[in-house]
């Protein structure tokens, strides 16, 4: 774990305001660990120690629906959390950048991450980083497998002591 810890604090060098956006389906198992990340995060950012502003932003399902919302809050980094098939073990966390989405696949979205993203960077100049939690399933009503809620505590852990929250 300490590689991910070594790897987002690089990506996040400099931060001075921080956009956490937390995307997809609490009704789908696994689909729900961006989600659960970005509740986490929200939890603790009453305690940052001003080293950075953060905001917390609940994608869902349909995470260009806040893109007006990042735009009015201008971050110097966007972090985007979800699940993805990376082809990797379930519960593997992956650190990508926007121009490697392509490689990952994100089911439940309307609009592809890259688009949104795109779009984003037509209007805020910003550090965009994804982090992506393999899911097990995405069954519906089924609740978040043992590896991705591990996942989910290791990565919301990280980011608040990276964040200082």
């Amino acid at each position: 774990m300490s590689g991910l810890k070594t790897n987002l604090k690089n990506q996040l060098d400099g931060a001075a305001k921080i956009a956490i956006l937390g995307i997809g389906s609490l009704l789908r198992a696994d689909d729900a660990a961006g989600m659960l990340v970005a509740e986490e995060v929200e939890k603790h950012c009453g305690k940052t120690n001003g080293k950075a502003e953060i905001k917390v932003f609940f994608g869902e399902t349909a995470p260009e629906n806040f893109t007006g919302e990042i735009k009015k809050f201008q971050p110097t980094h966007l972090v985007i959390v979800d699940s993805g098939d990376t082809g990797k073990n379930p519960g593997a966390i992956t650190v990508i950048g926007p121009e490697e989405e392509t490689g990952v696949s994100f089911s439940t979205h309307q609009l592809p991450t890259g688009i949104m993203i795109d779009y984003l960077l037509k209007f805020i100049t910003c550090r965009v980083t994804i982090v992506v939690i393999q899911p097990k399933t995405l069954a519906f009503n089924h609740p978040l497998s043992k590896e991705v809620s591990g996942a989910v505590k290791a990565l919301s852990s990280t980011l608040r002591q990276l964040l200082a929250l």
